[in-house]
């Protein structure tokens, strides 16, 4: 009977008897633990001193004891709660894995500070220059207009800050939210290049797209597309096509790995300095950047490709980033076509 309700807990569960001696394991604590644990001693089942003590003393005291433990799982660290109860003479023992939870924990500690310190920077500026403006710069005309222009470099800064966070947080929170509607990434594309032009007049580069003859739809959120097109060209624009090409070209495949089905491919690519493949998995995390400084400067709030994947993710598409030193970047949007949309 014990066995039965030991292995209808959906948890790593273990009931020990009086005598240290493993009575029952579930699935859940077998995986966990490693098999062949039943009949023999705790100790031999479970190698953690604390978890261990936690045992003794719910056996010794008759309360409820607590304890946690760092198991491997598939090569990563899994951390557990355990909590030990008598019951009927026996020691129940349940597993809790609270890696995910104490992971995302770490990442909203992570992101308050990063958020913090990107704030803190343009707020330190703007306070640093509103007391010498109303201290030894007083009534200098040139000081003045050379410190507030500065300022509204900072606000513009903390405003394009702002605006991102606010972005992220609307795709995160529609992630589950599958688009419906039907939307031709031609004029996605095309309306994102046209906003684009004076950008990348100023950066000297030629901005090339390449769009097909016939519609390539998606089920899709406009102004989320949009805002993916208009994100990758400008990093493009920024950070790899100064006085050199930007490649915007749009294609539909009629059967996609990736994906397992038909896609359409918005491919934007640049002939700049390229990117070390080790800093390519980290492109996409909150905050990241390669160059701090440079992206800085630029008016980047390392926020933008956080944002792309994350409206890919929400059309159930695929964010794939290519790239080698001295061989420009070239960054993939792979998105499932609209039914009935022959590729």
């Amino acid at each position: 009977m014990s066995e039965a309700l030991i292995a209808a807990i959906p948890m790593p569960a273990l009931l020990i008897g009086a005598d240290m001696r493993v009575i029952a394991a579930n699935g859940a604590a077998e995986a966990v633990l490693g098999a062949g644990g039943v009949g023999g001693h705790v100790a031999r089942v479970i190698r953690q001193p604390a978890v261990l003590e936690a045992i003794e003393a719910c056996r010794s005291g008759g309360g409820r004891t607590e304890a946690q433990f760092t198991a491997d799982d598939a090569g990563q660290d899994a951390l557990y709660d355990v909590r030990c109860a008598q019951a009927d003479g026996a020691i129940l023992v349940c597993m809790s894995d609270v890696s995910t939870m104490m992971q995302t924990d770490r990442m909203r500690r992570e992101f308050v500070a990063n958020v913090s310190h990107e704030l803190r920077t343009p707020l330190t500026a703007l306070s640093g220059f509103i007391e010498t403006l109303r201290g030894p710069a007083r009534g200098d005309v040139a000081a003045t207009d050379r410190f507030l222009a500065t300022m509204q470099e900072e606000a513009a800064r903390m405003e394009r800050l702002v605006h991102d966070l606010l972005s992220l947080s609307r795709v995160e929170a529609q992630q589950r939210q599958r688009p419906r509607a039907s939307i031709d990434l031609r004029g996605v594309v095309t309306g994102a290049a046209s906003a684009l032009s004076g950008v990348a007049e100023g950066a000297g580069a030629d901005l090339r797209v390449d769009l097909p003859e016939e519609p390539v739809m998606v089920l899709g959120d406009g102004d989320q597309l949009h805002q993916v097109c208009l994100n990758l060209i400008e990093n493009a624009l920024k950070y790899g096509g100064q006085g050199g090409h930007v490649d915007v070209a749009l294609r539909s495949e009629a059967q996609n790995q990736a994906l397992r089905g038909p896609a359409a491919i918005l491919t934007v690519r640049d002939d700049g300095p390229g990117i070390d493949p080790v800093h390519i998995p980290r492109l996409t995390e909150r905050f990241y950047r390669i160059d701090s400084h440079r992206s800085r400067a630029m008016g980047g709030t390392g926020l933008g490709l956080a944002i792309v994947k994350h409206i890919a993710q929400r059309h159930r598409g695929r964010m794939l980033i290519e790239s080698a030193l001295g061989q420009g970047c070239e960054v993939r949007i792979v998105l499932p076509l609209a039914p009935g949309n022959a590729a």
